[in-house]
């Protein structure tokens, strides 16, 4: 089981890398908007190192702007990793720009995802490419009436059927019920808000019970 964190709110990291329960930390333009980060002036050297001195092992930064380069902000983000001494990955989304400009960033040799999938037909892209991640967006394909489940079935049955290496990064969690339901199909790889996070770390029950066992000790 992988667990990432998907934020661009370091006091985020800060929180709830700790725990160690996460792979790496997952971000994009969209989060970066929520952070208050200003996407093309990221300094990356800065966030990758932080990213490692929390323990994440990896740091997913998406493409943006002018297709043509896209190469080059892969390239320039897989060697701040290297410095960081944390492994980027670069991802692009499943447009036919991004899909278009993938073998000049596979050239590179770092590891790629490809993001915002809403249909199984596009693990077809991601195993072809020799993706490393493809990520559906989960929550929002149930939110738009697309049959999510069953697309998330026919994803891991074509990367069966393929032997491929294309992790599916589950994305767009809207609650941790849903992971749950997710495993039992066979996905063991997710990426959650901090909030779908601190869930992760409470229950009412298990805290009740741990009142009680505290008040059992004191009163001995």
């Amino acid at each position: 089981m992988e667990l990432f964190l998907d934020s661009a709110d370091v006091p985020a990291w800060e929180e709830l890398m700790p725990t160690r329960l996460f792979t790496g930390i997952t971000t994009n333009p969209l989060l970066a908007a929520r952070a208050g980060l200003a996407y093309p002036r990221i300094d990356w050297r800065a966030l990758a190192g932080r990213a490692a001195e929390l323990g994440a092992k990896e740091l997913h930064g998406q493409v943006f702007g002018p297709v043509e380069g896209y190469a080059d902000w892969a390239g320039a983000l897989y060697e701040e990793g290297r410095k960081a001494g944390l492994r980027t990955v670069v991802k692009v989304p499943l447009t036919e720009e991004g899909i278009r400009a993938m073998p000049a960033i596979k050239a590179l040799g770092g590891p790629v995802l490809m993001t915002a999938a809403y249909d199984a037909k596009q693990m077809f892209v991601a195993t072809a490419l020799g993706a490393d991640y493809i990520a559906p967006y989960f929550g929002r394909m149930l939110e738009k009436g697309l049959p999510a489940f069953e697309a998330m079935d026919q994803m891991l049955a074509i990367g069966r059927a393929s032997r491929s290496q294309t992790k599916i990064l589950v994305a767009s969690i809207r609650e941790t019920g849903q992971m749950a339901q997710l495993a039992k199909r066979g996905l063991d790889c997710f990426t959650i808000a901090p909030n779908i996070a601190r869930d992760l770390l409470n229950d009412a029950n298990t805290i009740a019970a741990a009142r009680d066992f505290e008040a059992a000790a004191m009163s001995s």
